[in-house]
């Protein structure tokens, strides 16, 4: 009986690494995927040895690099790989008026193809499996600042609800979209204060937040073709101009 296992996309920072090191800490063995974090990613494969888990670092460049060798060397290194956590990102903002070729090249490249051939190679390597797809709660917006970023993952959105069709009953796939939880460094306090205050529930997520929705969806079985918002409900916050919040 083998080890289960986990391929994880970006496992080496961000929201990456917190699924890699709770996936552990859940019995996984961790296949981690790095591109250029690889000092990042030495650390993280210590704590996750150090936790009694196997981990092995397996470099890959999402725009130049063999997709179909990163998961056969992951199922050839760890025979019980039953899980793909698709976090891996690339994010550059601009309206489509200042996108180029370039910028939609990398960013689809990256945020769904590399996710789509990921799972298609997944699902020839396992007989039964899971997969789960890092989103964004702007899913839900028509954010135009981030046009090339959104479009290619509100394209994923769509590619979790196919795939999970199309690879029933032997995978599971789900999308977890996260809302306000690890904002990028440039961001300011006052900026976070002012997302937080068009958030329902009135606060920042956590990391903790999206590795309990992870676990959620590795243990429910009768859940596939979802896409979970952990976002404290503010992509629920679509309520429109009417007579009365019509400011006089």
């Amino acid at each position: 009986m083998h080890t289960p296992a986990a391929l994880v996309t970006g496992g080496a920072t961000r929201l990456g690494r917190h699924f890699a090191e709770a996936l552990a800490e859940k019995g996984y063995d961790i296949a981690l995927h790095v591109n250029s974090s690889r000092g990042e990613a030495e650390e993280v494969a210590k704590g996750i040895r150090q936790k009694g888990q196997a981990c092995e670092i397996l470099p890959c460049n999402f725009l130049s690099d063999a997709l179909e060798e990163l998961v056969a060397t992951a199922k050839q290194r760890f025979p019980g790989l039953n899980v793909l956590i698709n976090s891996a990102s690339a994010y550059e903002p601009a309206p489509i008026a200042s996108t180029n070729m370039a910028m939609l090249e990398t960013q689809f490249r990256v945020n769904l193809f590399t996710p789509l051939l990921l799972t298609r190679h997944f699902a020839e390597a396992v007989e039964n499996g899971q997969v789960i797809n890092i989103i964004d709660n702007k899913v839900a917006y028509h954010q135009y600042p981030y046009a090339a970023y959104l479009l290619s993952k509100k394209s994923l959105a769509d590619m979790t609800r196919m795939a999970a069709l199309e690879f029933s009953p032997r995978l599971r796939i789900n999308g977890i979209a996260p809302g306000v939880v690890l904002p990028a460094s440039q961001r300011t306090s006052d900026y976070i204060q002012w997302r937080i205050e068009g958030i329902p529930l009135k606060q920042q997520g956590d990391p903790s937040h999206l590795v309990q929705a992870m676990y959620y969806l590795l243990d429910n079985n009768f859940v596939t073709g979802q896409v979970l918002f952990v976002d404290g409900g503010e992509s629920n916050n679509l309520e429109g101009q009417h007579s009365e919040n019509y400011p006089v």
